[in-house]
């Protein structure tokens, strides 16, 4: 690489370890509800402010060798890990993407684009992750703003990146007339079903009764939906009701979804109209976000769904749910698929140890989906290479 370019890729790799930095910060505060922006950093052996120069990404870590400058209580390995992790995964993804072969349509103009909206989903997964490892949550706050990126990328990416270009490659998603049709109907059964939670008709799942909620400090409660259900393991507990009422609730969005592709797609004038509509960068861009998120969150909340009913026991959480579907919104729904099913490979192993060595059956899986995804970024090209010699005999 020119010289150039090996300052871009040391500011790239810096930039993510400042990244990380913040990331340790939500990681810490966000399941706690604490400000992420204030107060500002600070010893929690000795409360006393952590001066700039003590919170340098990984240097000053390492000269203060892991130790408070002024009570020398420990600081967690964890600090240190996150911000190299980030940083090691801002420059990995900036050499894939600028400098290999390996997704050919990054060389478009303003590719930049596409790599600034992915590196955003995968801060948000590993932020997520470093929660699920500790308290075996994911707050959906997170997986939401992942989501947001997703949408507005999706639809602005248009009008950035020749729309052709990111259908070629696949570099953003983008409905089709049919896609988008299921994308906006089920947007609008996923309403109609927040709705009647609202109202009362449906109940919420593995809802926590009032009078169950005992007061901790808040130090101690991370207060995230959909933490560790209190009776989870009660054996009178009826997993399988819960897992009833989530099909209730998503009933309206497979409805609205059915119903809208049987009618904007019957060929006529609306099929017509409708085909034009998508034609526009932006409606094409958010449906298909849209569509993705809706894929990424259907793949695990069927097992969640299917595994309760079939086992008795809650299956997978719905965090992991929201998480694929944050996914689904930035690489598509192909990919979000596709990572689902190769997140089990890096799990494995992992979940074997842990049954052999601690005797713990609950596996927090947040990491090994994000791992998931960041490999079929990396390998995108790749896979869709394989499909497409797979189909083609």
């Amino acid at each position: 690489m020119a010289a150039q370019e090996w300052i871009i890729s040391a500011f790239t790799f810096a930039f993510g370890c400042c990244i990380g930095s913040f990331l340790n910060v939500v990681i810490y505060r966000l399941p706690r509800e604490k400000s992420l922006v204030s107060p500002g950093s600070a010893c929690p052996g000795c409360g006393k402010p952590i001066r700039f120069y003590d919170n340098i990404p990984l240097i000053s870590w390492l000269v203060l060798r892991a130790r408070c400058r002024h009570c020398g209580v420990g600081i967690s390995p964890r600090y240190f890990i996150v911000e190299l992790l980030t940083g090691m995964v801002f420059l990995g993804l900036y050499l894939v993407y600028f400098h290999s072969t390996l997704r050919m349509g990054m060389q478009a103009p303003n590719g930049w684009f596409v790599y600034l909206v992915h590196v955003v989903l995968l801060a948000a997964l590993i932020a997520g992750s470093g929660i699920d490892l500790e308290l075996w949550i994911i707050p959906l706050s997170i997986c939401w703003f992942a989501t947001a990126v997703g949408f507005v990328g999706s639809g602005v990416g248009g009008y950035l990146i020749d729309p052709e270009t990111i259908r070629t490659y696949s570099l953003l998603p983008v409905a089709s007339p049919t896609t988008g049709a299921l994308a906006l109907g089920a947007g609008v059964g996923l309403a109609v079903g927040l709705l009647l939670l609202k109202t009362g008709l449906l109940k919420h799942s593995y809802e926590v009764p009032e009078s169950d909620e005992t007061p901790e400090p808040a130090e101690q409660k991370p207060k995230v939906e959909k933490g560790a259900f209190p009776f989870a393991d009660d054996p009178e507990f009826n997993h399988r009701l819960e897992a009833v009422r989530e099909i209730a609730f998503l009933m309206p969005i497979v409805v609205g979804a059915v119903v809208a592709n049987a009618a904007l797609t019957r060929p006529g004038a609306i099929a017509t109209w409708w085909a034009g509509l998508l034609e526009v960068p932006a409606v094409a861009g958010f449906l298909g976000s849209l569509f993705g998120y809706f894929v990424g969150c259907a793949v695990v909340w069927a097992t969640r769904v299917l595994g309760t009913l079939a086992f008795g026991k809650e299956a997978m959480g719905l965090g992991d749910v929201h998480l694929m579907g944050a996914a689904g919104s930035v690489i598509g729904p192909v990919m979000a698929v596709i990572a689902f099913f190769v997140a089990p490979f890096f799990g494995l192993g992992w979940a074997v140890f842990q049954v052999i060595s601690k005797k713990i059956r609950q596996i927090p899986y947040g990491p090994f989906l994000s791992f998931a995804v960041f490999t079929v970024m990396i390998l995108h090209d790749r896979i869709v290479k394989e499909f497409a010699l797979l189909f083609s005999h």
